[in-house]
């Protein structure tokens, strides 16, 4: 069996290996929080405004030229604070990205840099309304779990690696069409 020359992303790529192997070609991450990790977020996130909308963003990435450029995400922000709690993520390695977004906002996000272990960062981007990453492990995290996401790609092709299913998120790195884009989805 050859793979489907249609198939671009890499998630259909390994479809393709797992249906010549004979395997399911299901796209359906079946992803989910555990009750101990919801827990954990809610204790974590109860001081957020309720009323307002809760966007994941992760400044961070492996490689530095992966980063969408730390005033971009300072002035998204921003845009987004009279209506959005917006919460950095990531682990320790993320904090100096982070603290860059921060040195140059004026709405203060809150950083959650290093409060969570996998399976609380899998509960907090359920309960997300939008997440906002670069190619990074976050961001395919959330797709998994059906979270709207923005993917800010810089270096990689967003054909190929963008969160599952959601390219049309994923095609521009521009500061104005980003916040357009992040108050629509929000919207929706």
């Amino acid at each position: 069996m050859t793979p489907d020359p249609k198939s671009i992303h890499i998630v259909d790529q390994y479809v393709d290996v797992a249906r010549a192997a004979g395997g399911a070609t299901l796209t359906d991450f079946g992803l989910q929080p555990i009750p101990e990790a919801i827990a954990s977020i809610n204790s974590l996130v109860s001081e957020f405004d309720p009323t307002k909308k809760l966007v994941a963003c992760h400044a961070g990435a492996g490689w530095a030229t992966k980063r969408w450029p730390a005033e971009h995400f300072a002035a998204l922000a921003d845009s987004l604070s009279d209506w959005a709690t917006v919460a950095f993520i990531g682990t320790q390695a993320d904090e100096p990205a982070v603290a860059e977004v921060m040195a140059n906002t004026k709405s203060r996000p809150i950083s959650l840099i290093g409060k969570t272990k996998v399976a609380e960062l899998i509960a907090l981007l359920a309960q997300a309304d939008l997440h906002i990453a670069g190619d990074t492990g976050s961001i395919h995290i959330a797709a998994g779990l059906k979270t709207p996401c923005l993917g800010l790609y810089t270096l990689t092709k967003p054909h190929r690696s963008c969160p599952y299913g959601q390219l049309q998120n994923s095609l521009t790195t521009d500061p104005e069409e980003v916040k357009i884009l992040a108050h629509k989805l929000l919207d929706q």
